[in-house]
Parts: C-alpha cells; sequence; structure tokens
C-alpha cells in the first residue's frame, strides 16, 4: 500500500470537502495530529476507522486504500488488488512482531546457556535462520534490496554456524 498516496488522497477528499485537518479529527474522534501523519504519508490509519472515513470523505473504503478514485468497470479488480495489499501489509507488521519475539527469545536463550555454561551456536543458526526466511519474505512482497540482502546474509550465517556446530 502507497501511504504517500494515500496520504495525499485522504487531504485532497478533506479539501474538497471544506473540512480542516481538526474538523476530520473531531468527526473520527482522533487527534489532528493523527490526521496529519495520514496525509503525509507517515503511517495508515486504524482500520477501524476505515468505515467513518469513507463517510466523512464521501469515497468508498476501496478508494481510500488505493489512493485515487476508482471508475465503475475498474472496482472489482481494484478491490481484489487492495485486499491482497492490505493482506500483504499485516503479513508485514506480524512480521515486525516476529522478529521481536524471536529476538526476546533468544536472548532470553542465551543467558540461560551462559548460565549453564552451554554453547549458544544452535541458538544463533535458529535465530539466523528465522531472520533470513522472514526478510526473504519481506523482499517477495516489498520488493525492497536491503530485504534481500540481509534475507541472504542470514541464511549464511545460519550455513556457517550450522558448519562450525557440526565440526566442533
Amino acid at each position: 500500500m502507497d501511504q504517500i498516496k494515500i496520504g495525499k488522497f485522504i487531504s485532497e477528499l478533506r479539501k474538497e470537502k471544506n473540512m480542516t485537518q481538526e474538523e476530520l479529527a473531531s468527526v473520527l474522534g482522533i487527534s489532528k495530529n493523527a490526521v496529519s501523519k495520514w496525509e503525509r504519508g507517515i503511517c495508515l490509519m486504524d482500520m477501524s476507522l476505515l468505515k467513518p472515513l469513507s463517510i466523512a470523505l464521501g469515497a468508498s473504503i476501496n478508494e481510500i486504500l488505493s489512493g485515487e478514485h476508482i471508475k465503475s468497470e475498474d472496482f472489482i479488480d481494484k478491490s481484489n488488488e487492495t485486499i491482497i495489499k492490505l493482506a500483504e501489509l499485516i503479513d508485514l507488521k506480524t512480521m515486525h512482531y516476529g522478529i521481536i519475539g524471536m529476538a526476546l527469545f533468544f536472548i532470553i536463550l542465551v543467558f540461560i546457556s551462559m548460565s549453564k555454561d552451554e554453547s549458544a551456536s544452535s541458538l544463533v543458526s535458529l535465530l539466523c535462520a528465522y531472520n533470513g526466511i522472514t526478510y526473504t519474505t519481506r523482499y517477495k512482497i516489498k520488493k525492497e534490496n536491503t530485504d534481500l540482502v540481509a534475507g541472504i546474509l542470514f541464511i549464511v550465517a545460519t550455513i556457517l554456524n550450522t558448519i562450525v556446530f557440526i565440526i566442533s
């Protein structure tokens, strides 16, 4: 989802309705800073606000999430595209939580292995494998080269660490 495009579209619709950010925020029961962040493309609105936002701006939810007016003949195709992009966005957020959770789990296991004088190399392999899969999956969704490079580096680290673990 193109947050900047969506933000510009929200701004355009709001201005067409002769509303200020503060007035729109009041209708939605949120702060004007939240509206400002949407319009600048910093973040997306909470999904629970989509219906009230679409009503306030006089646009469909699909149009808001697409960041543009949609012709009636293109509506079904655009709906399918929007649903896929929304699912990908949810997957990315889930991956972020997974990375944070895995990192915390890893830190706890390292402390446990240190207190018991155990090697943590298998834990490092586990963390690297998880992150390798996560970043290569993110690359498939977002097509950002940094995700691909990070994924490859984590996979290489997993392989090298596993070899060292087997040898020693």
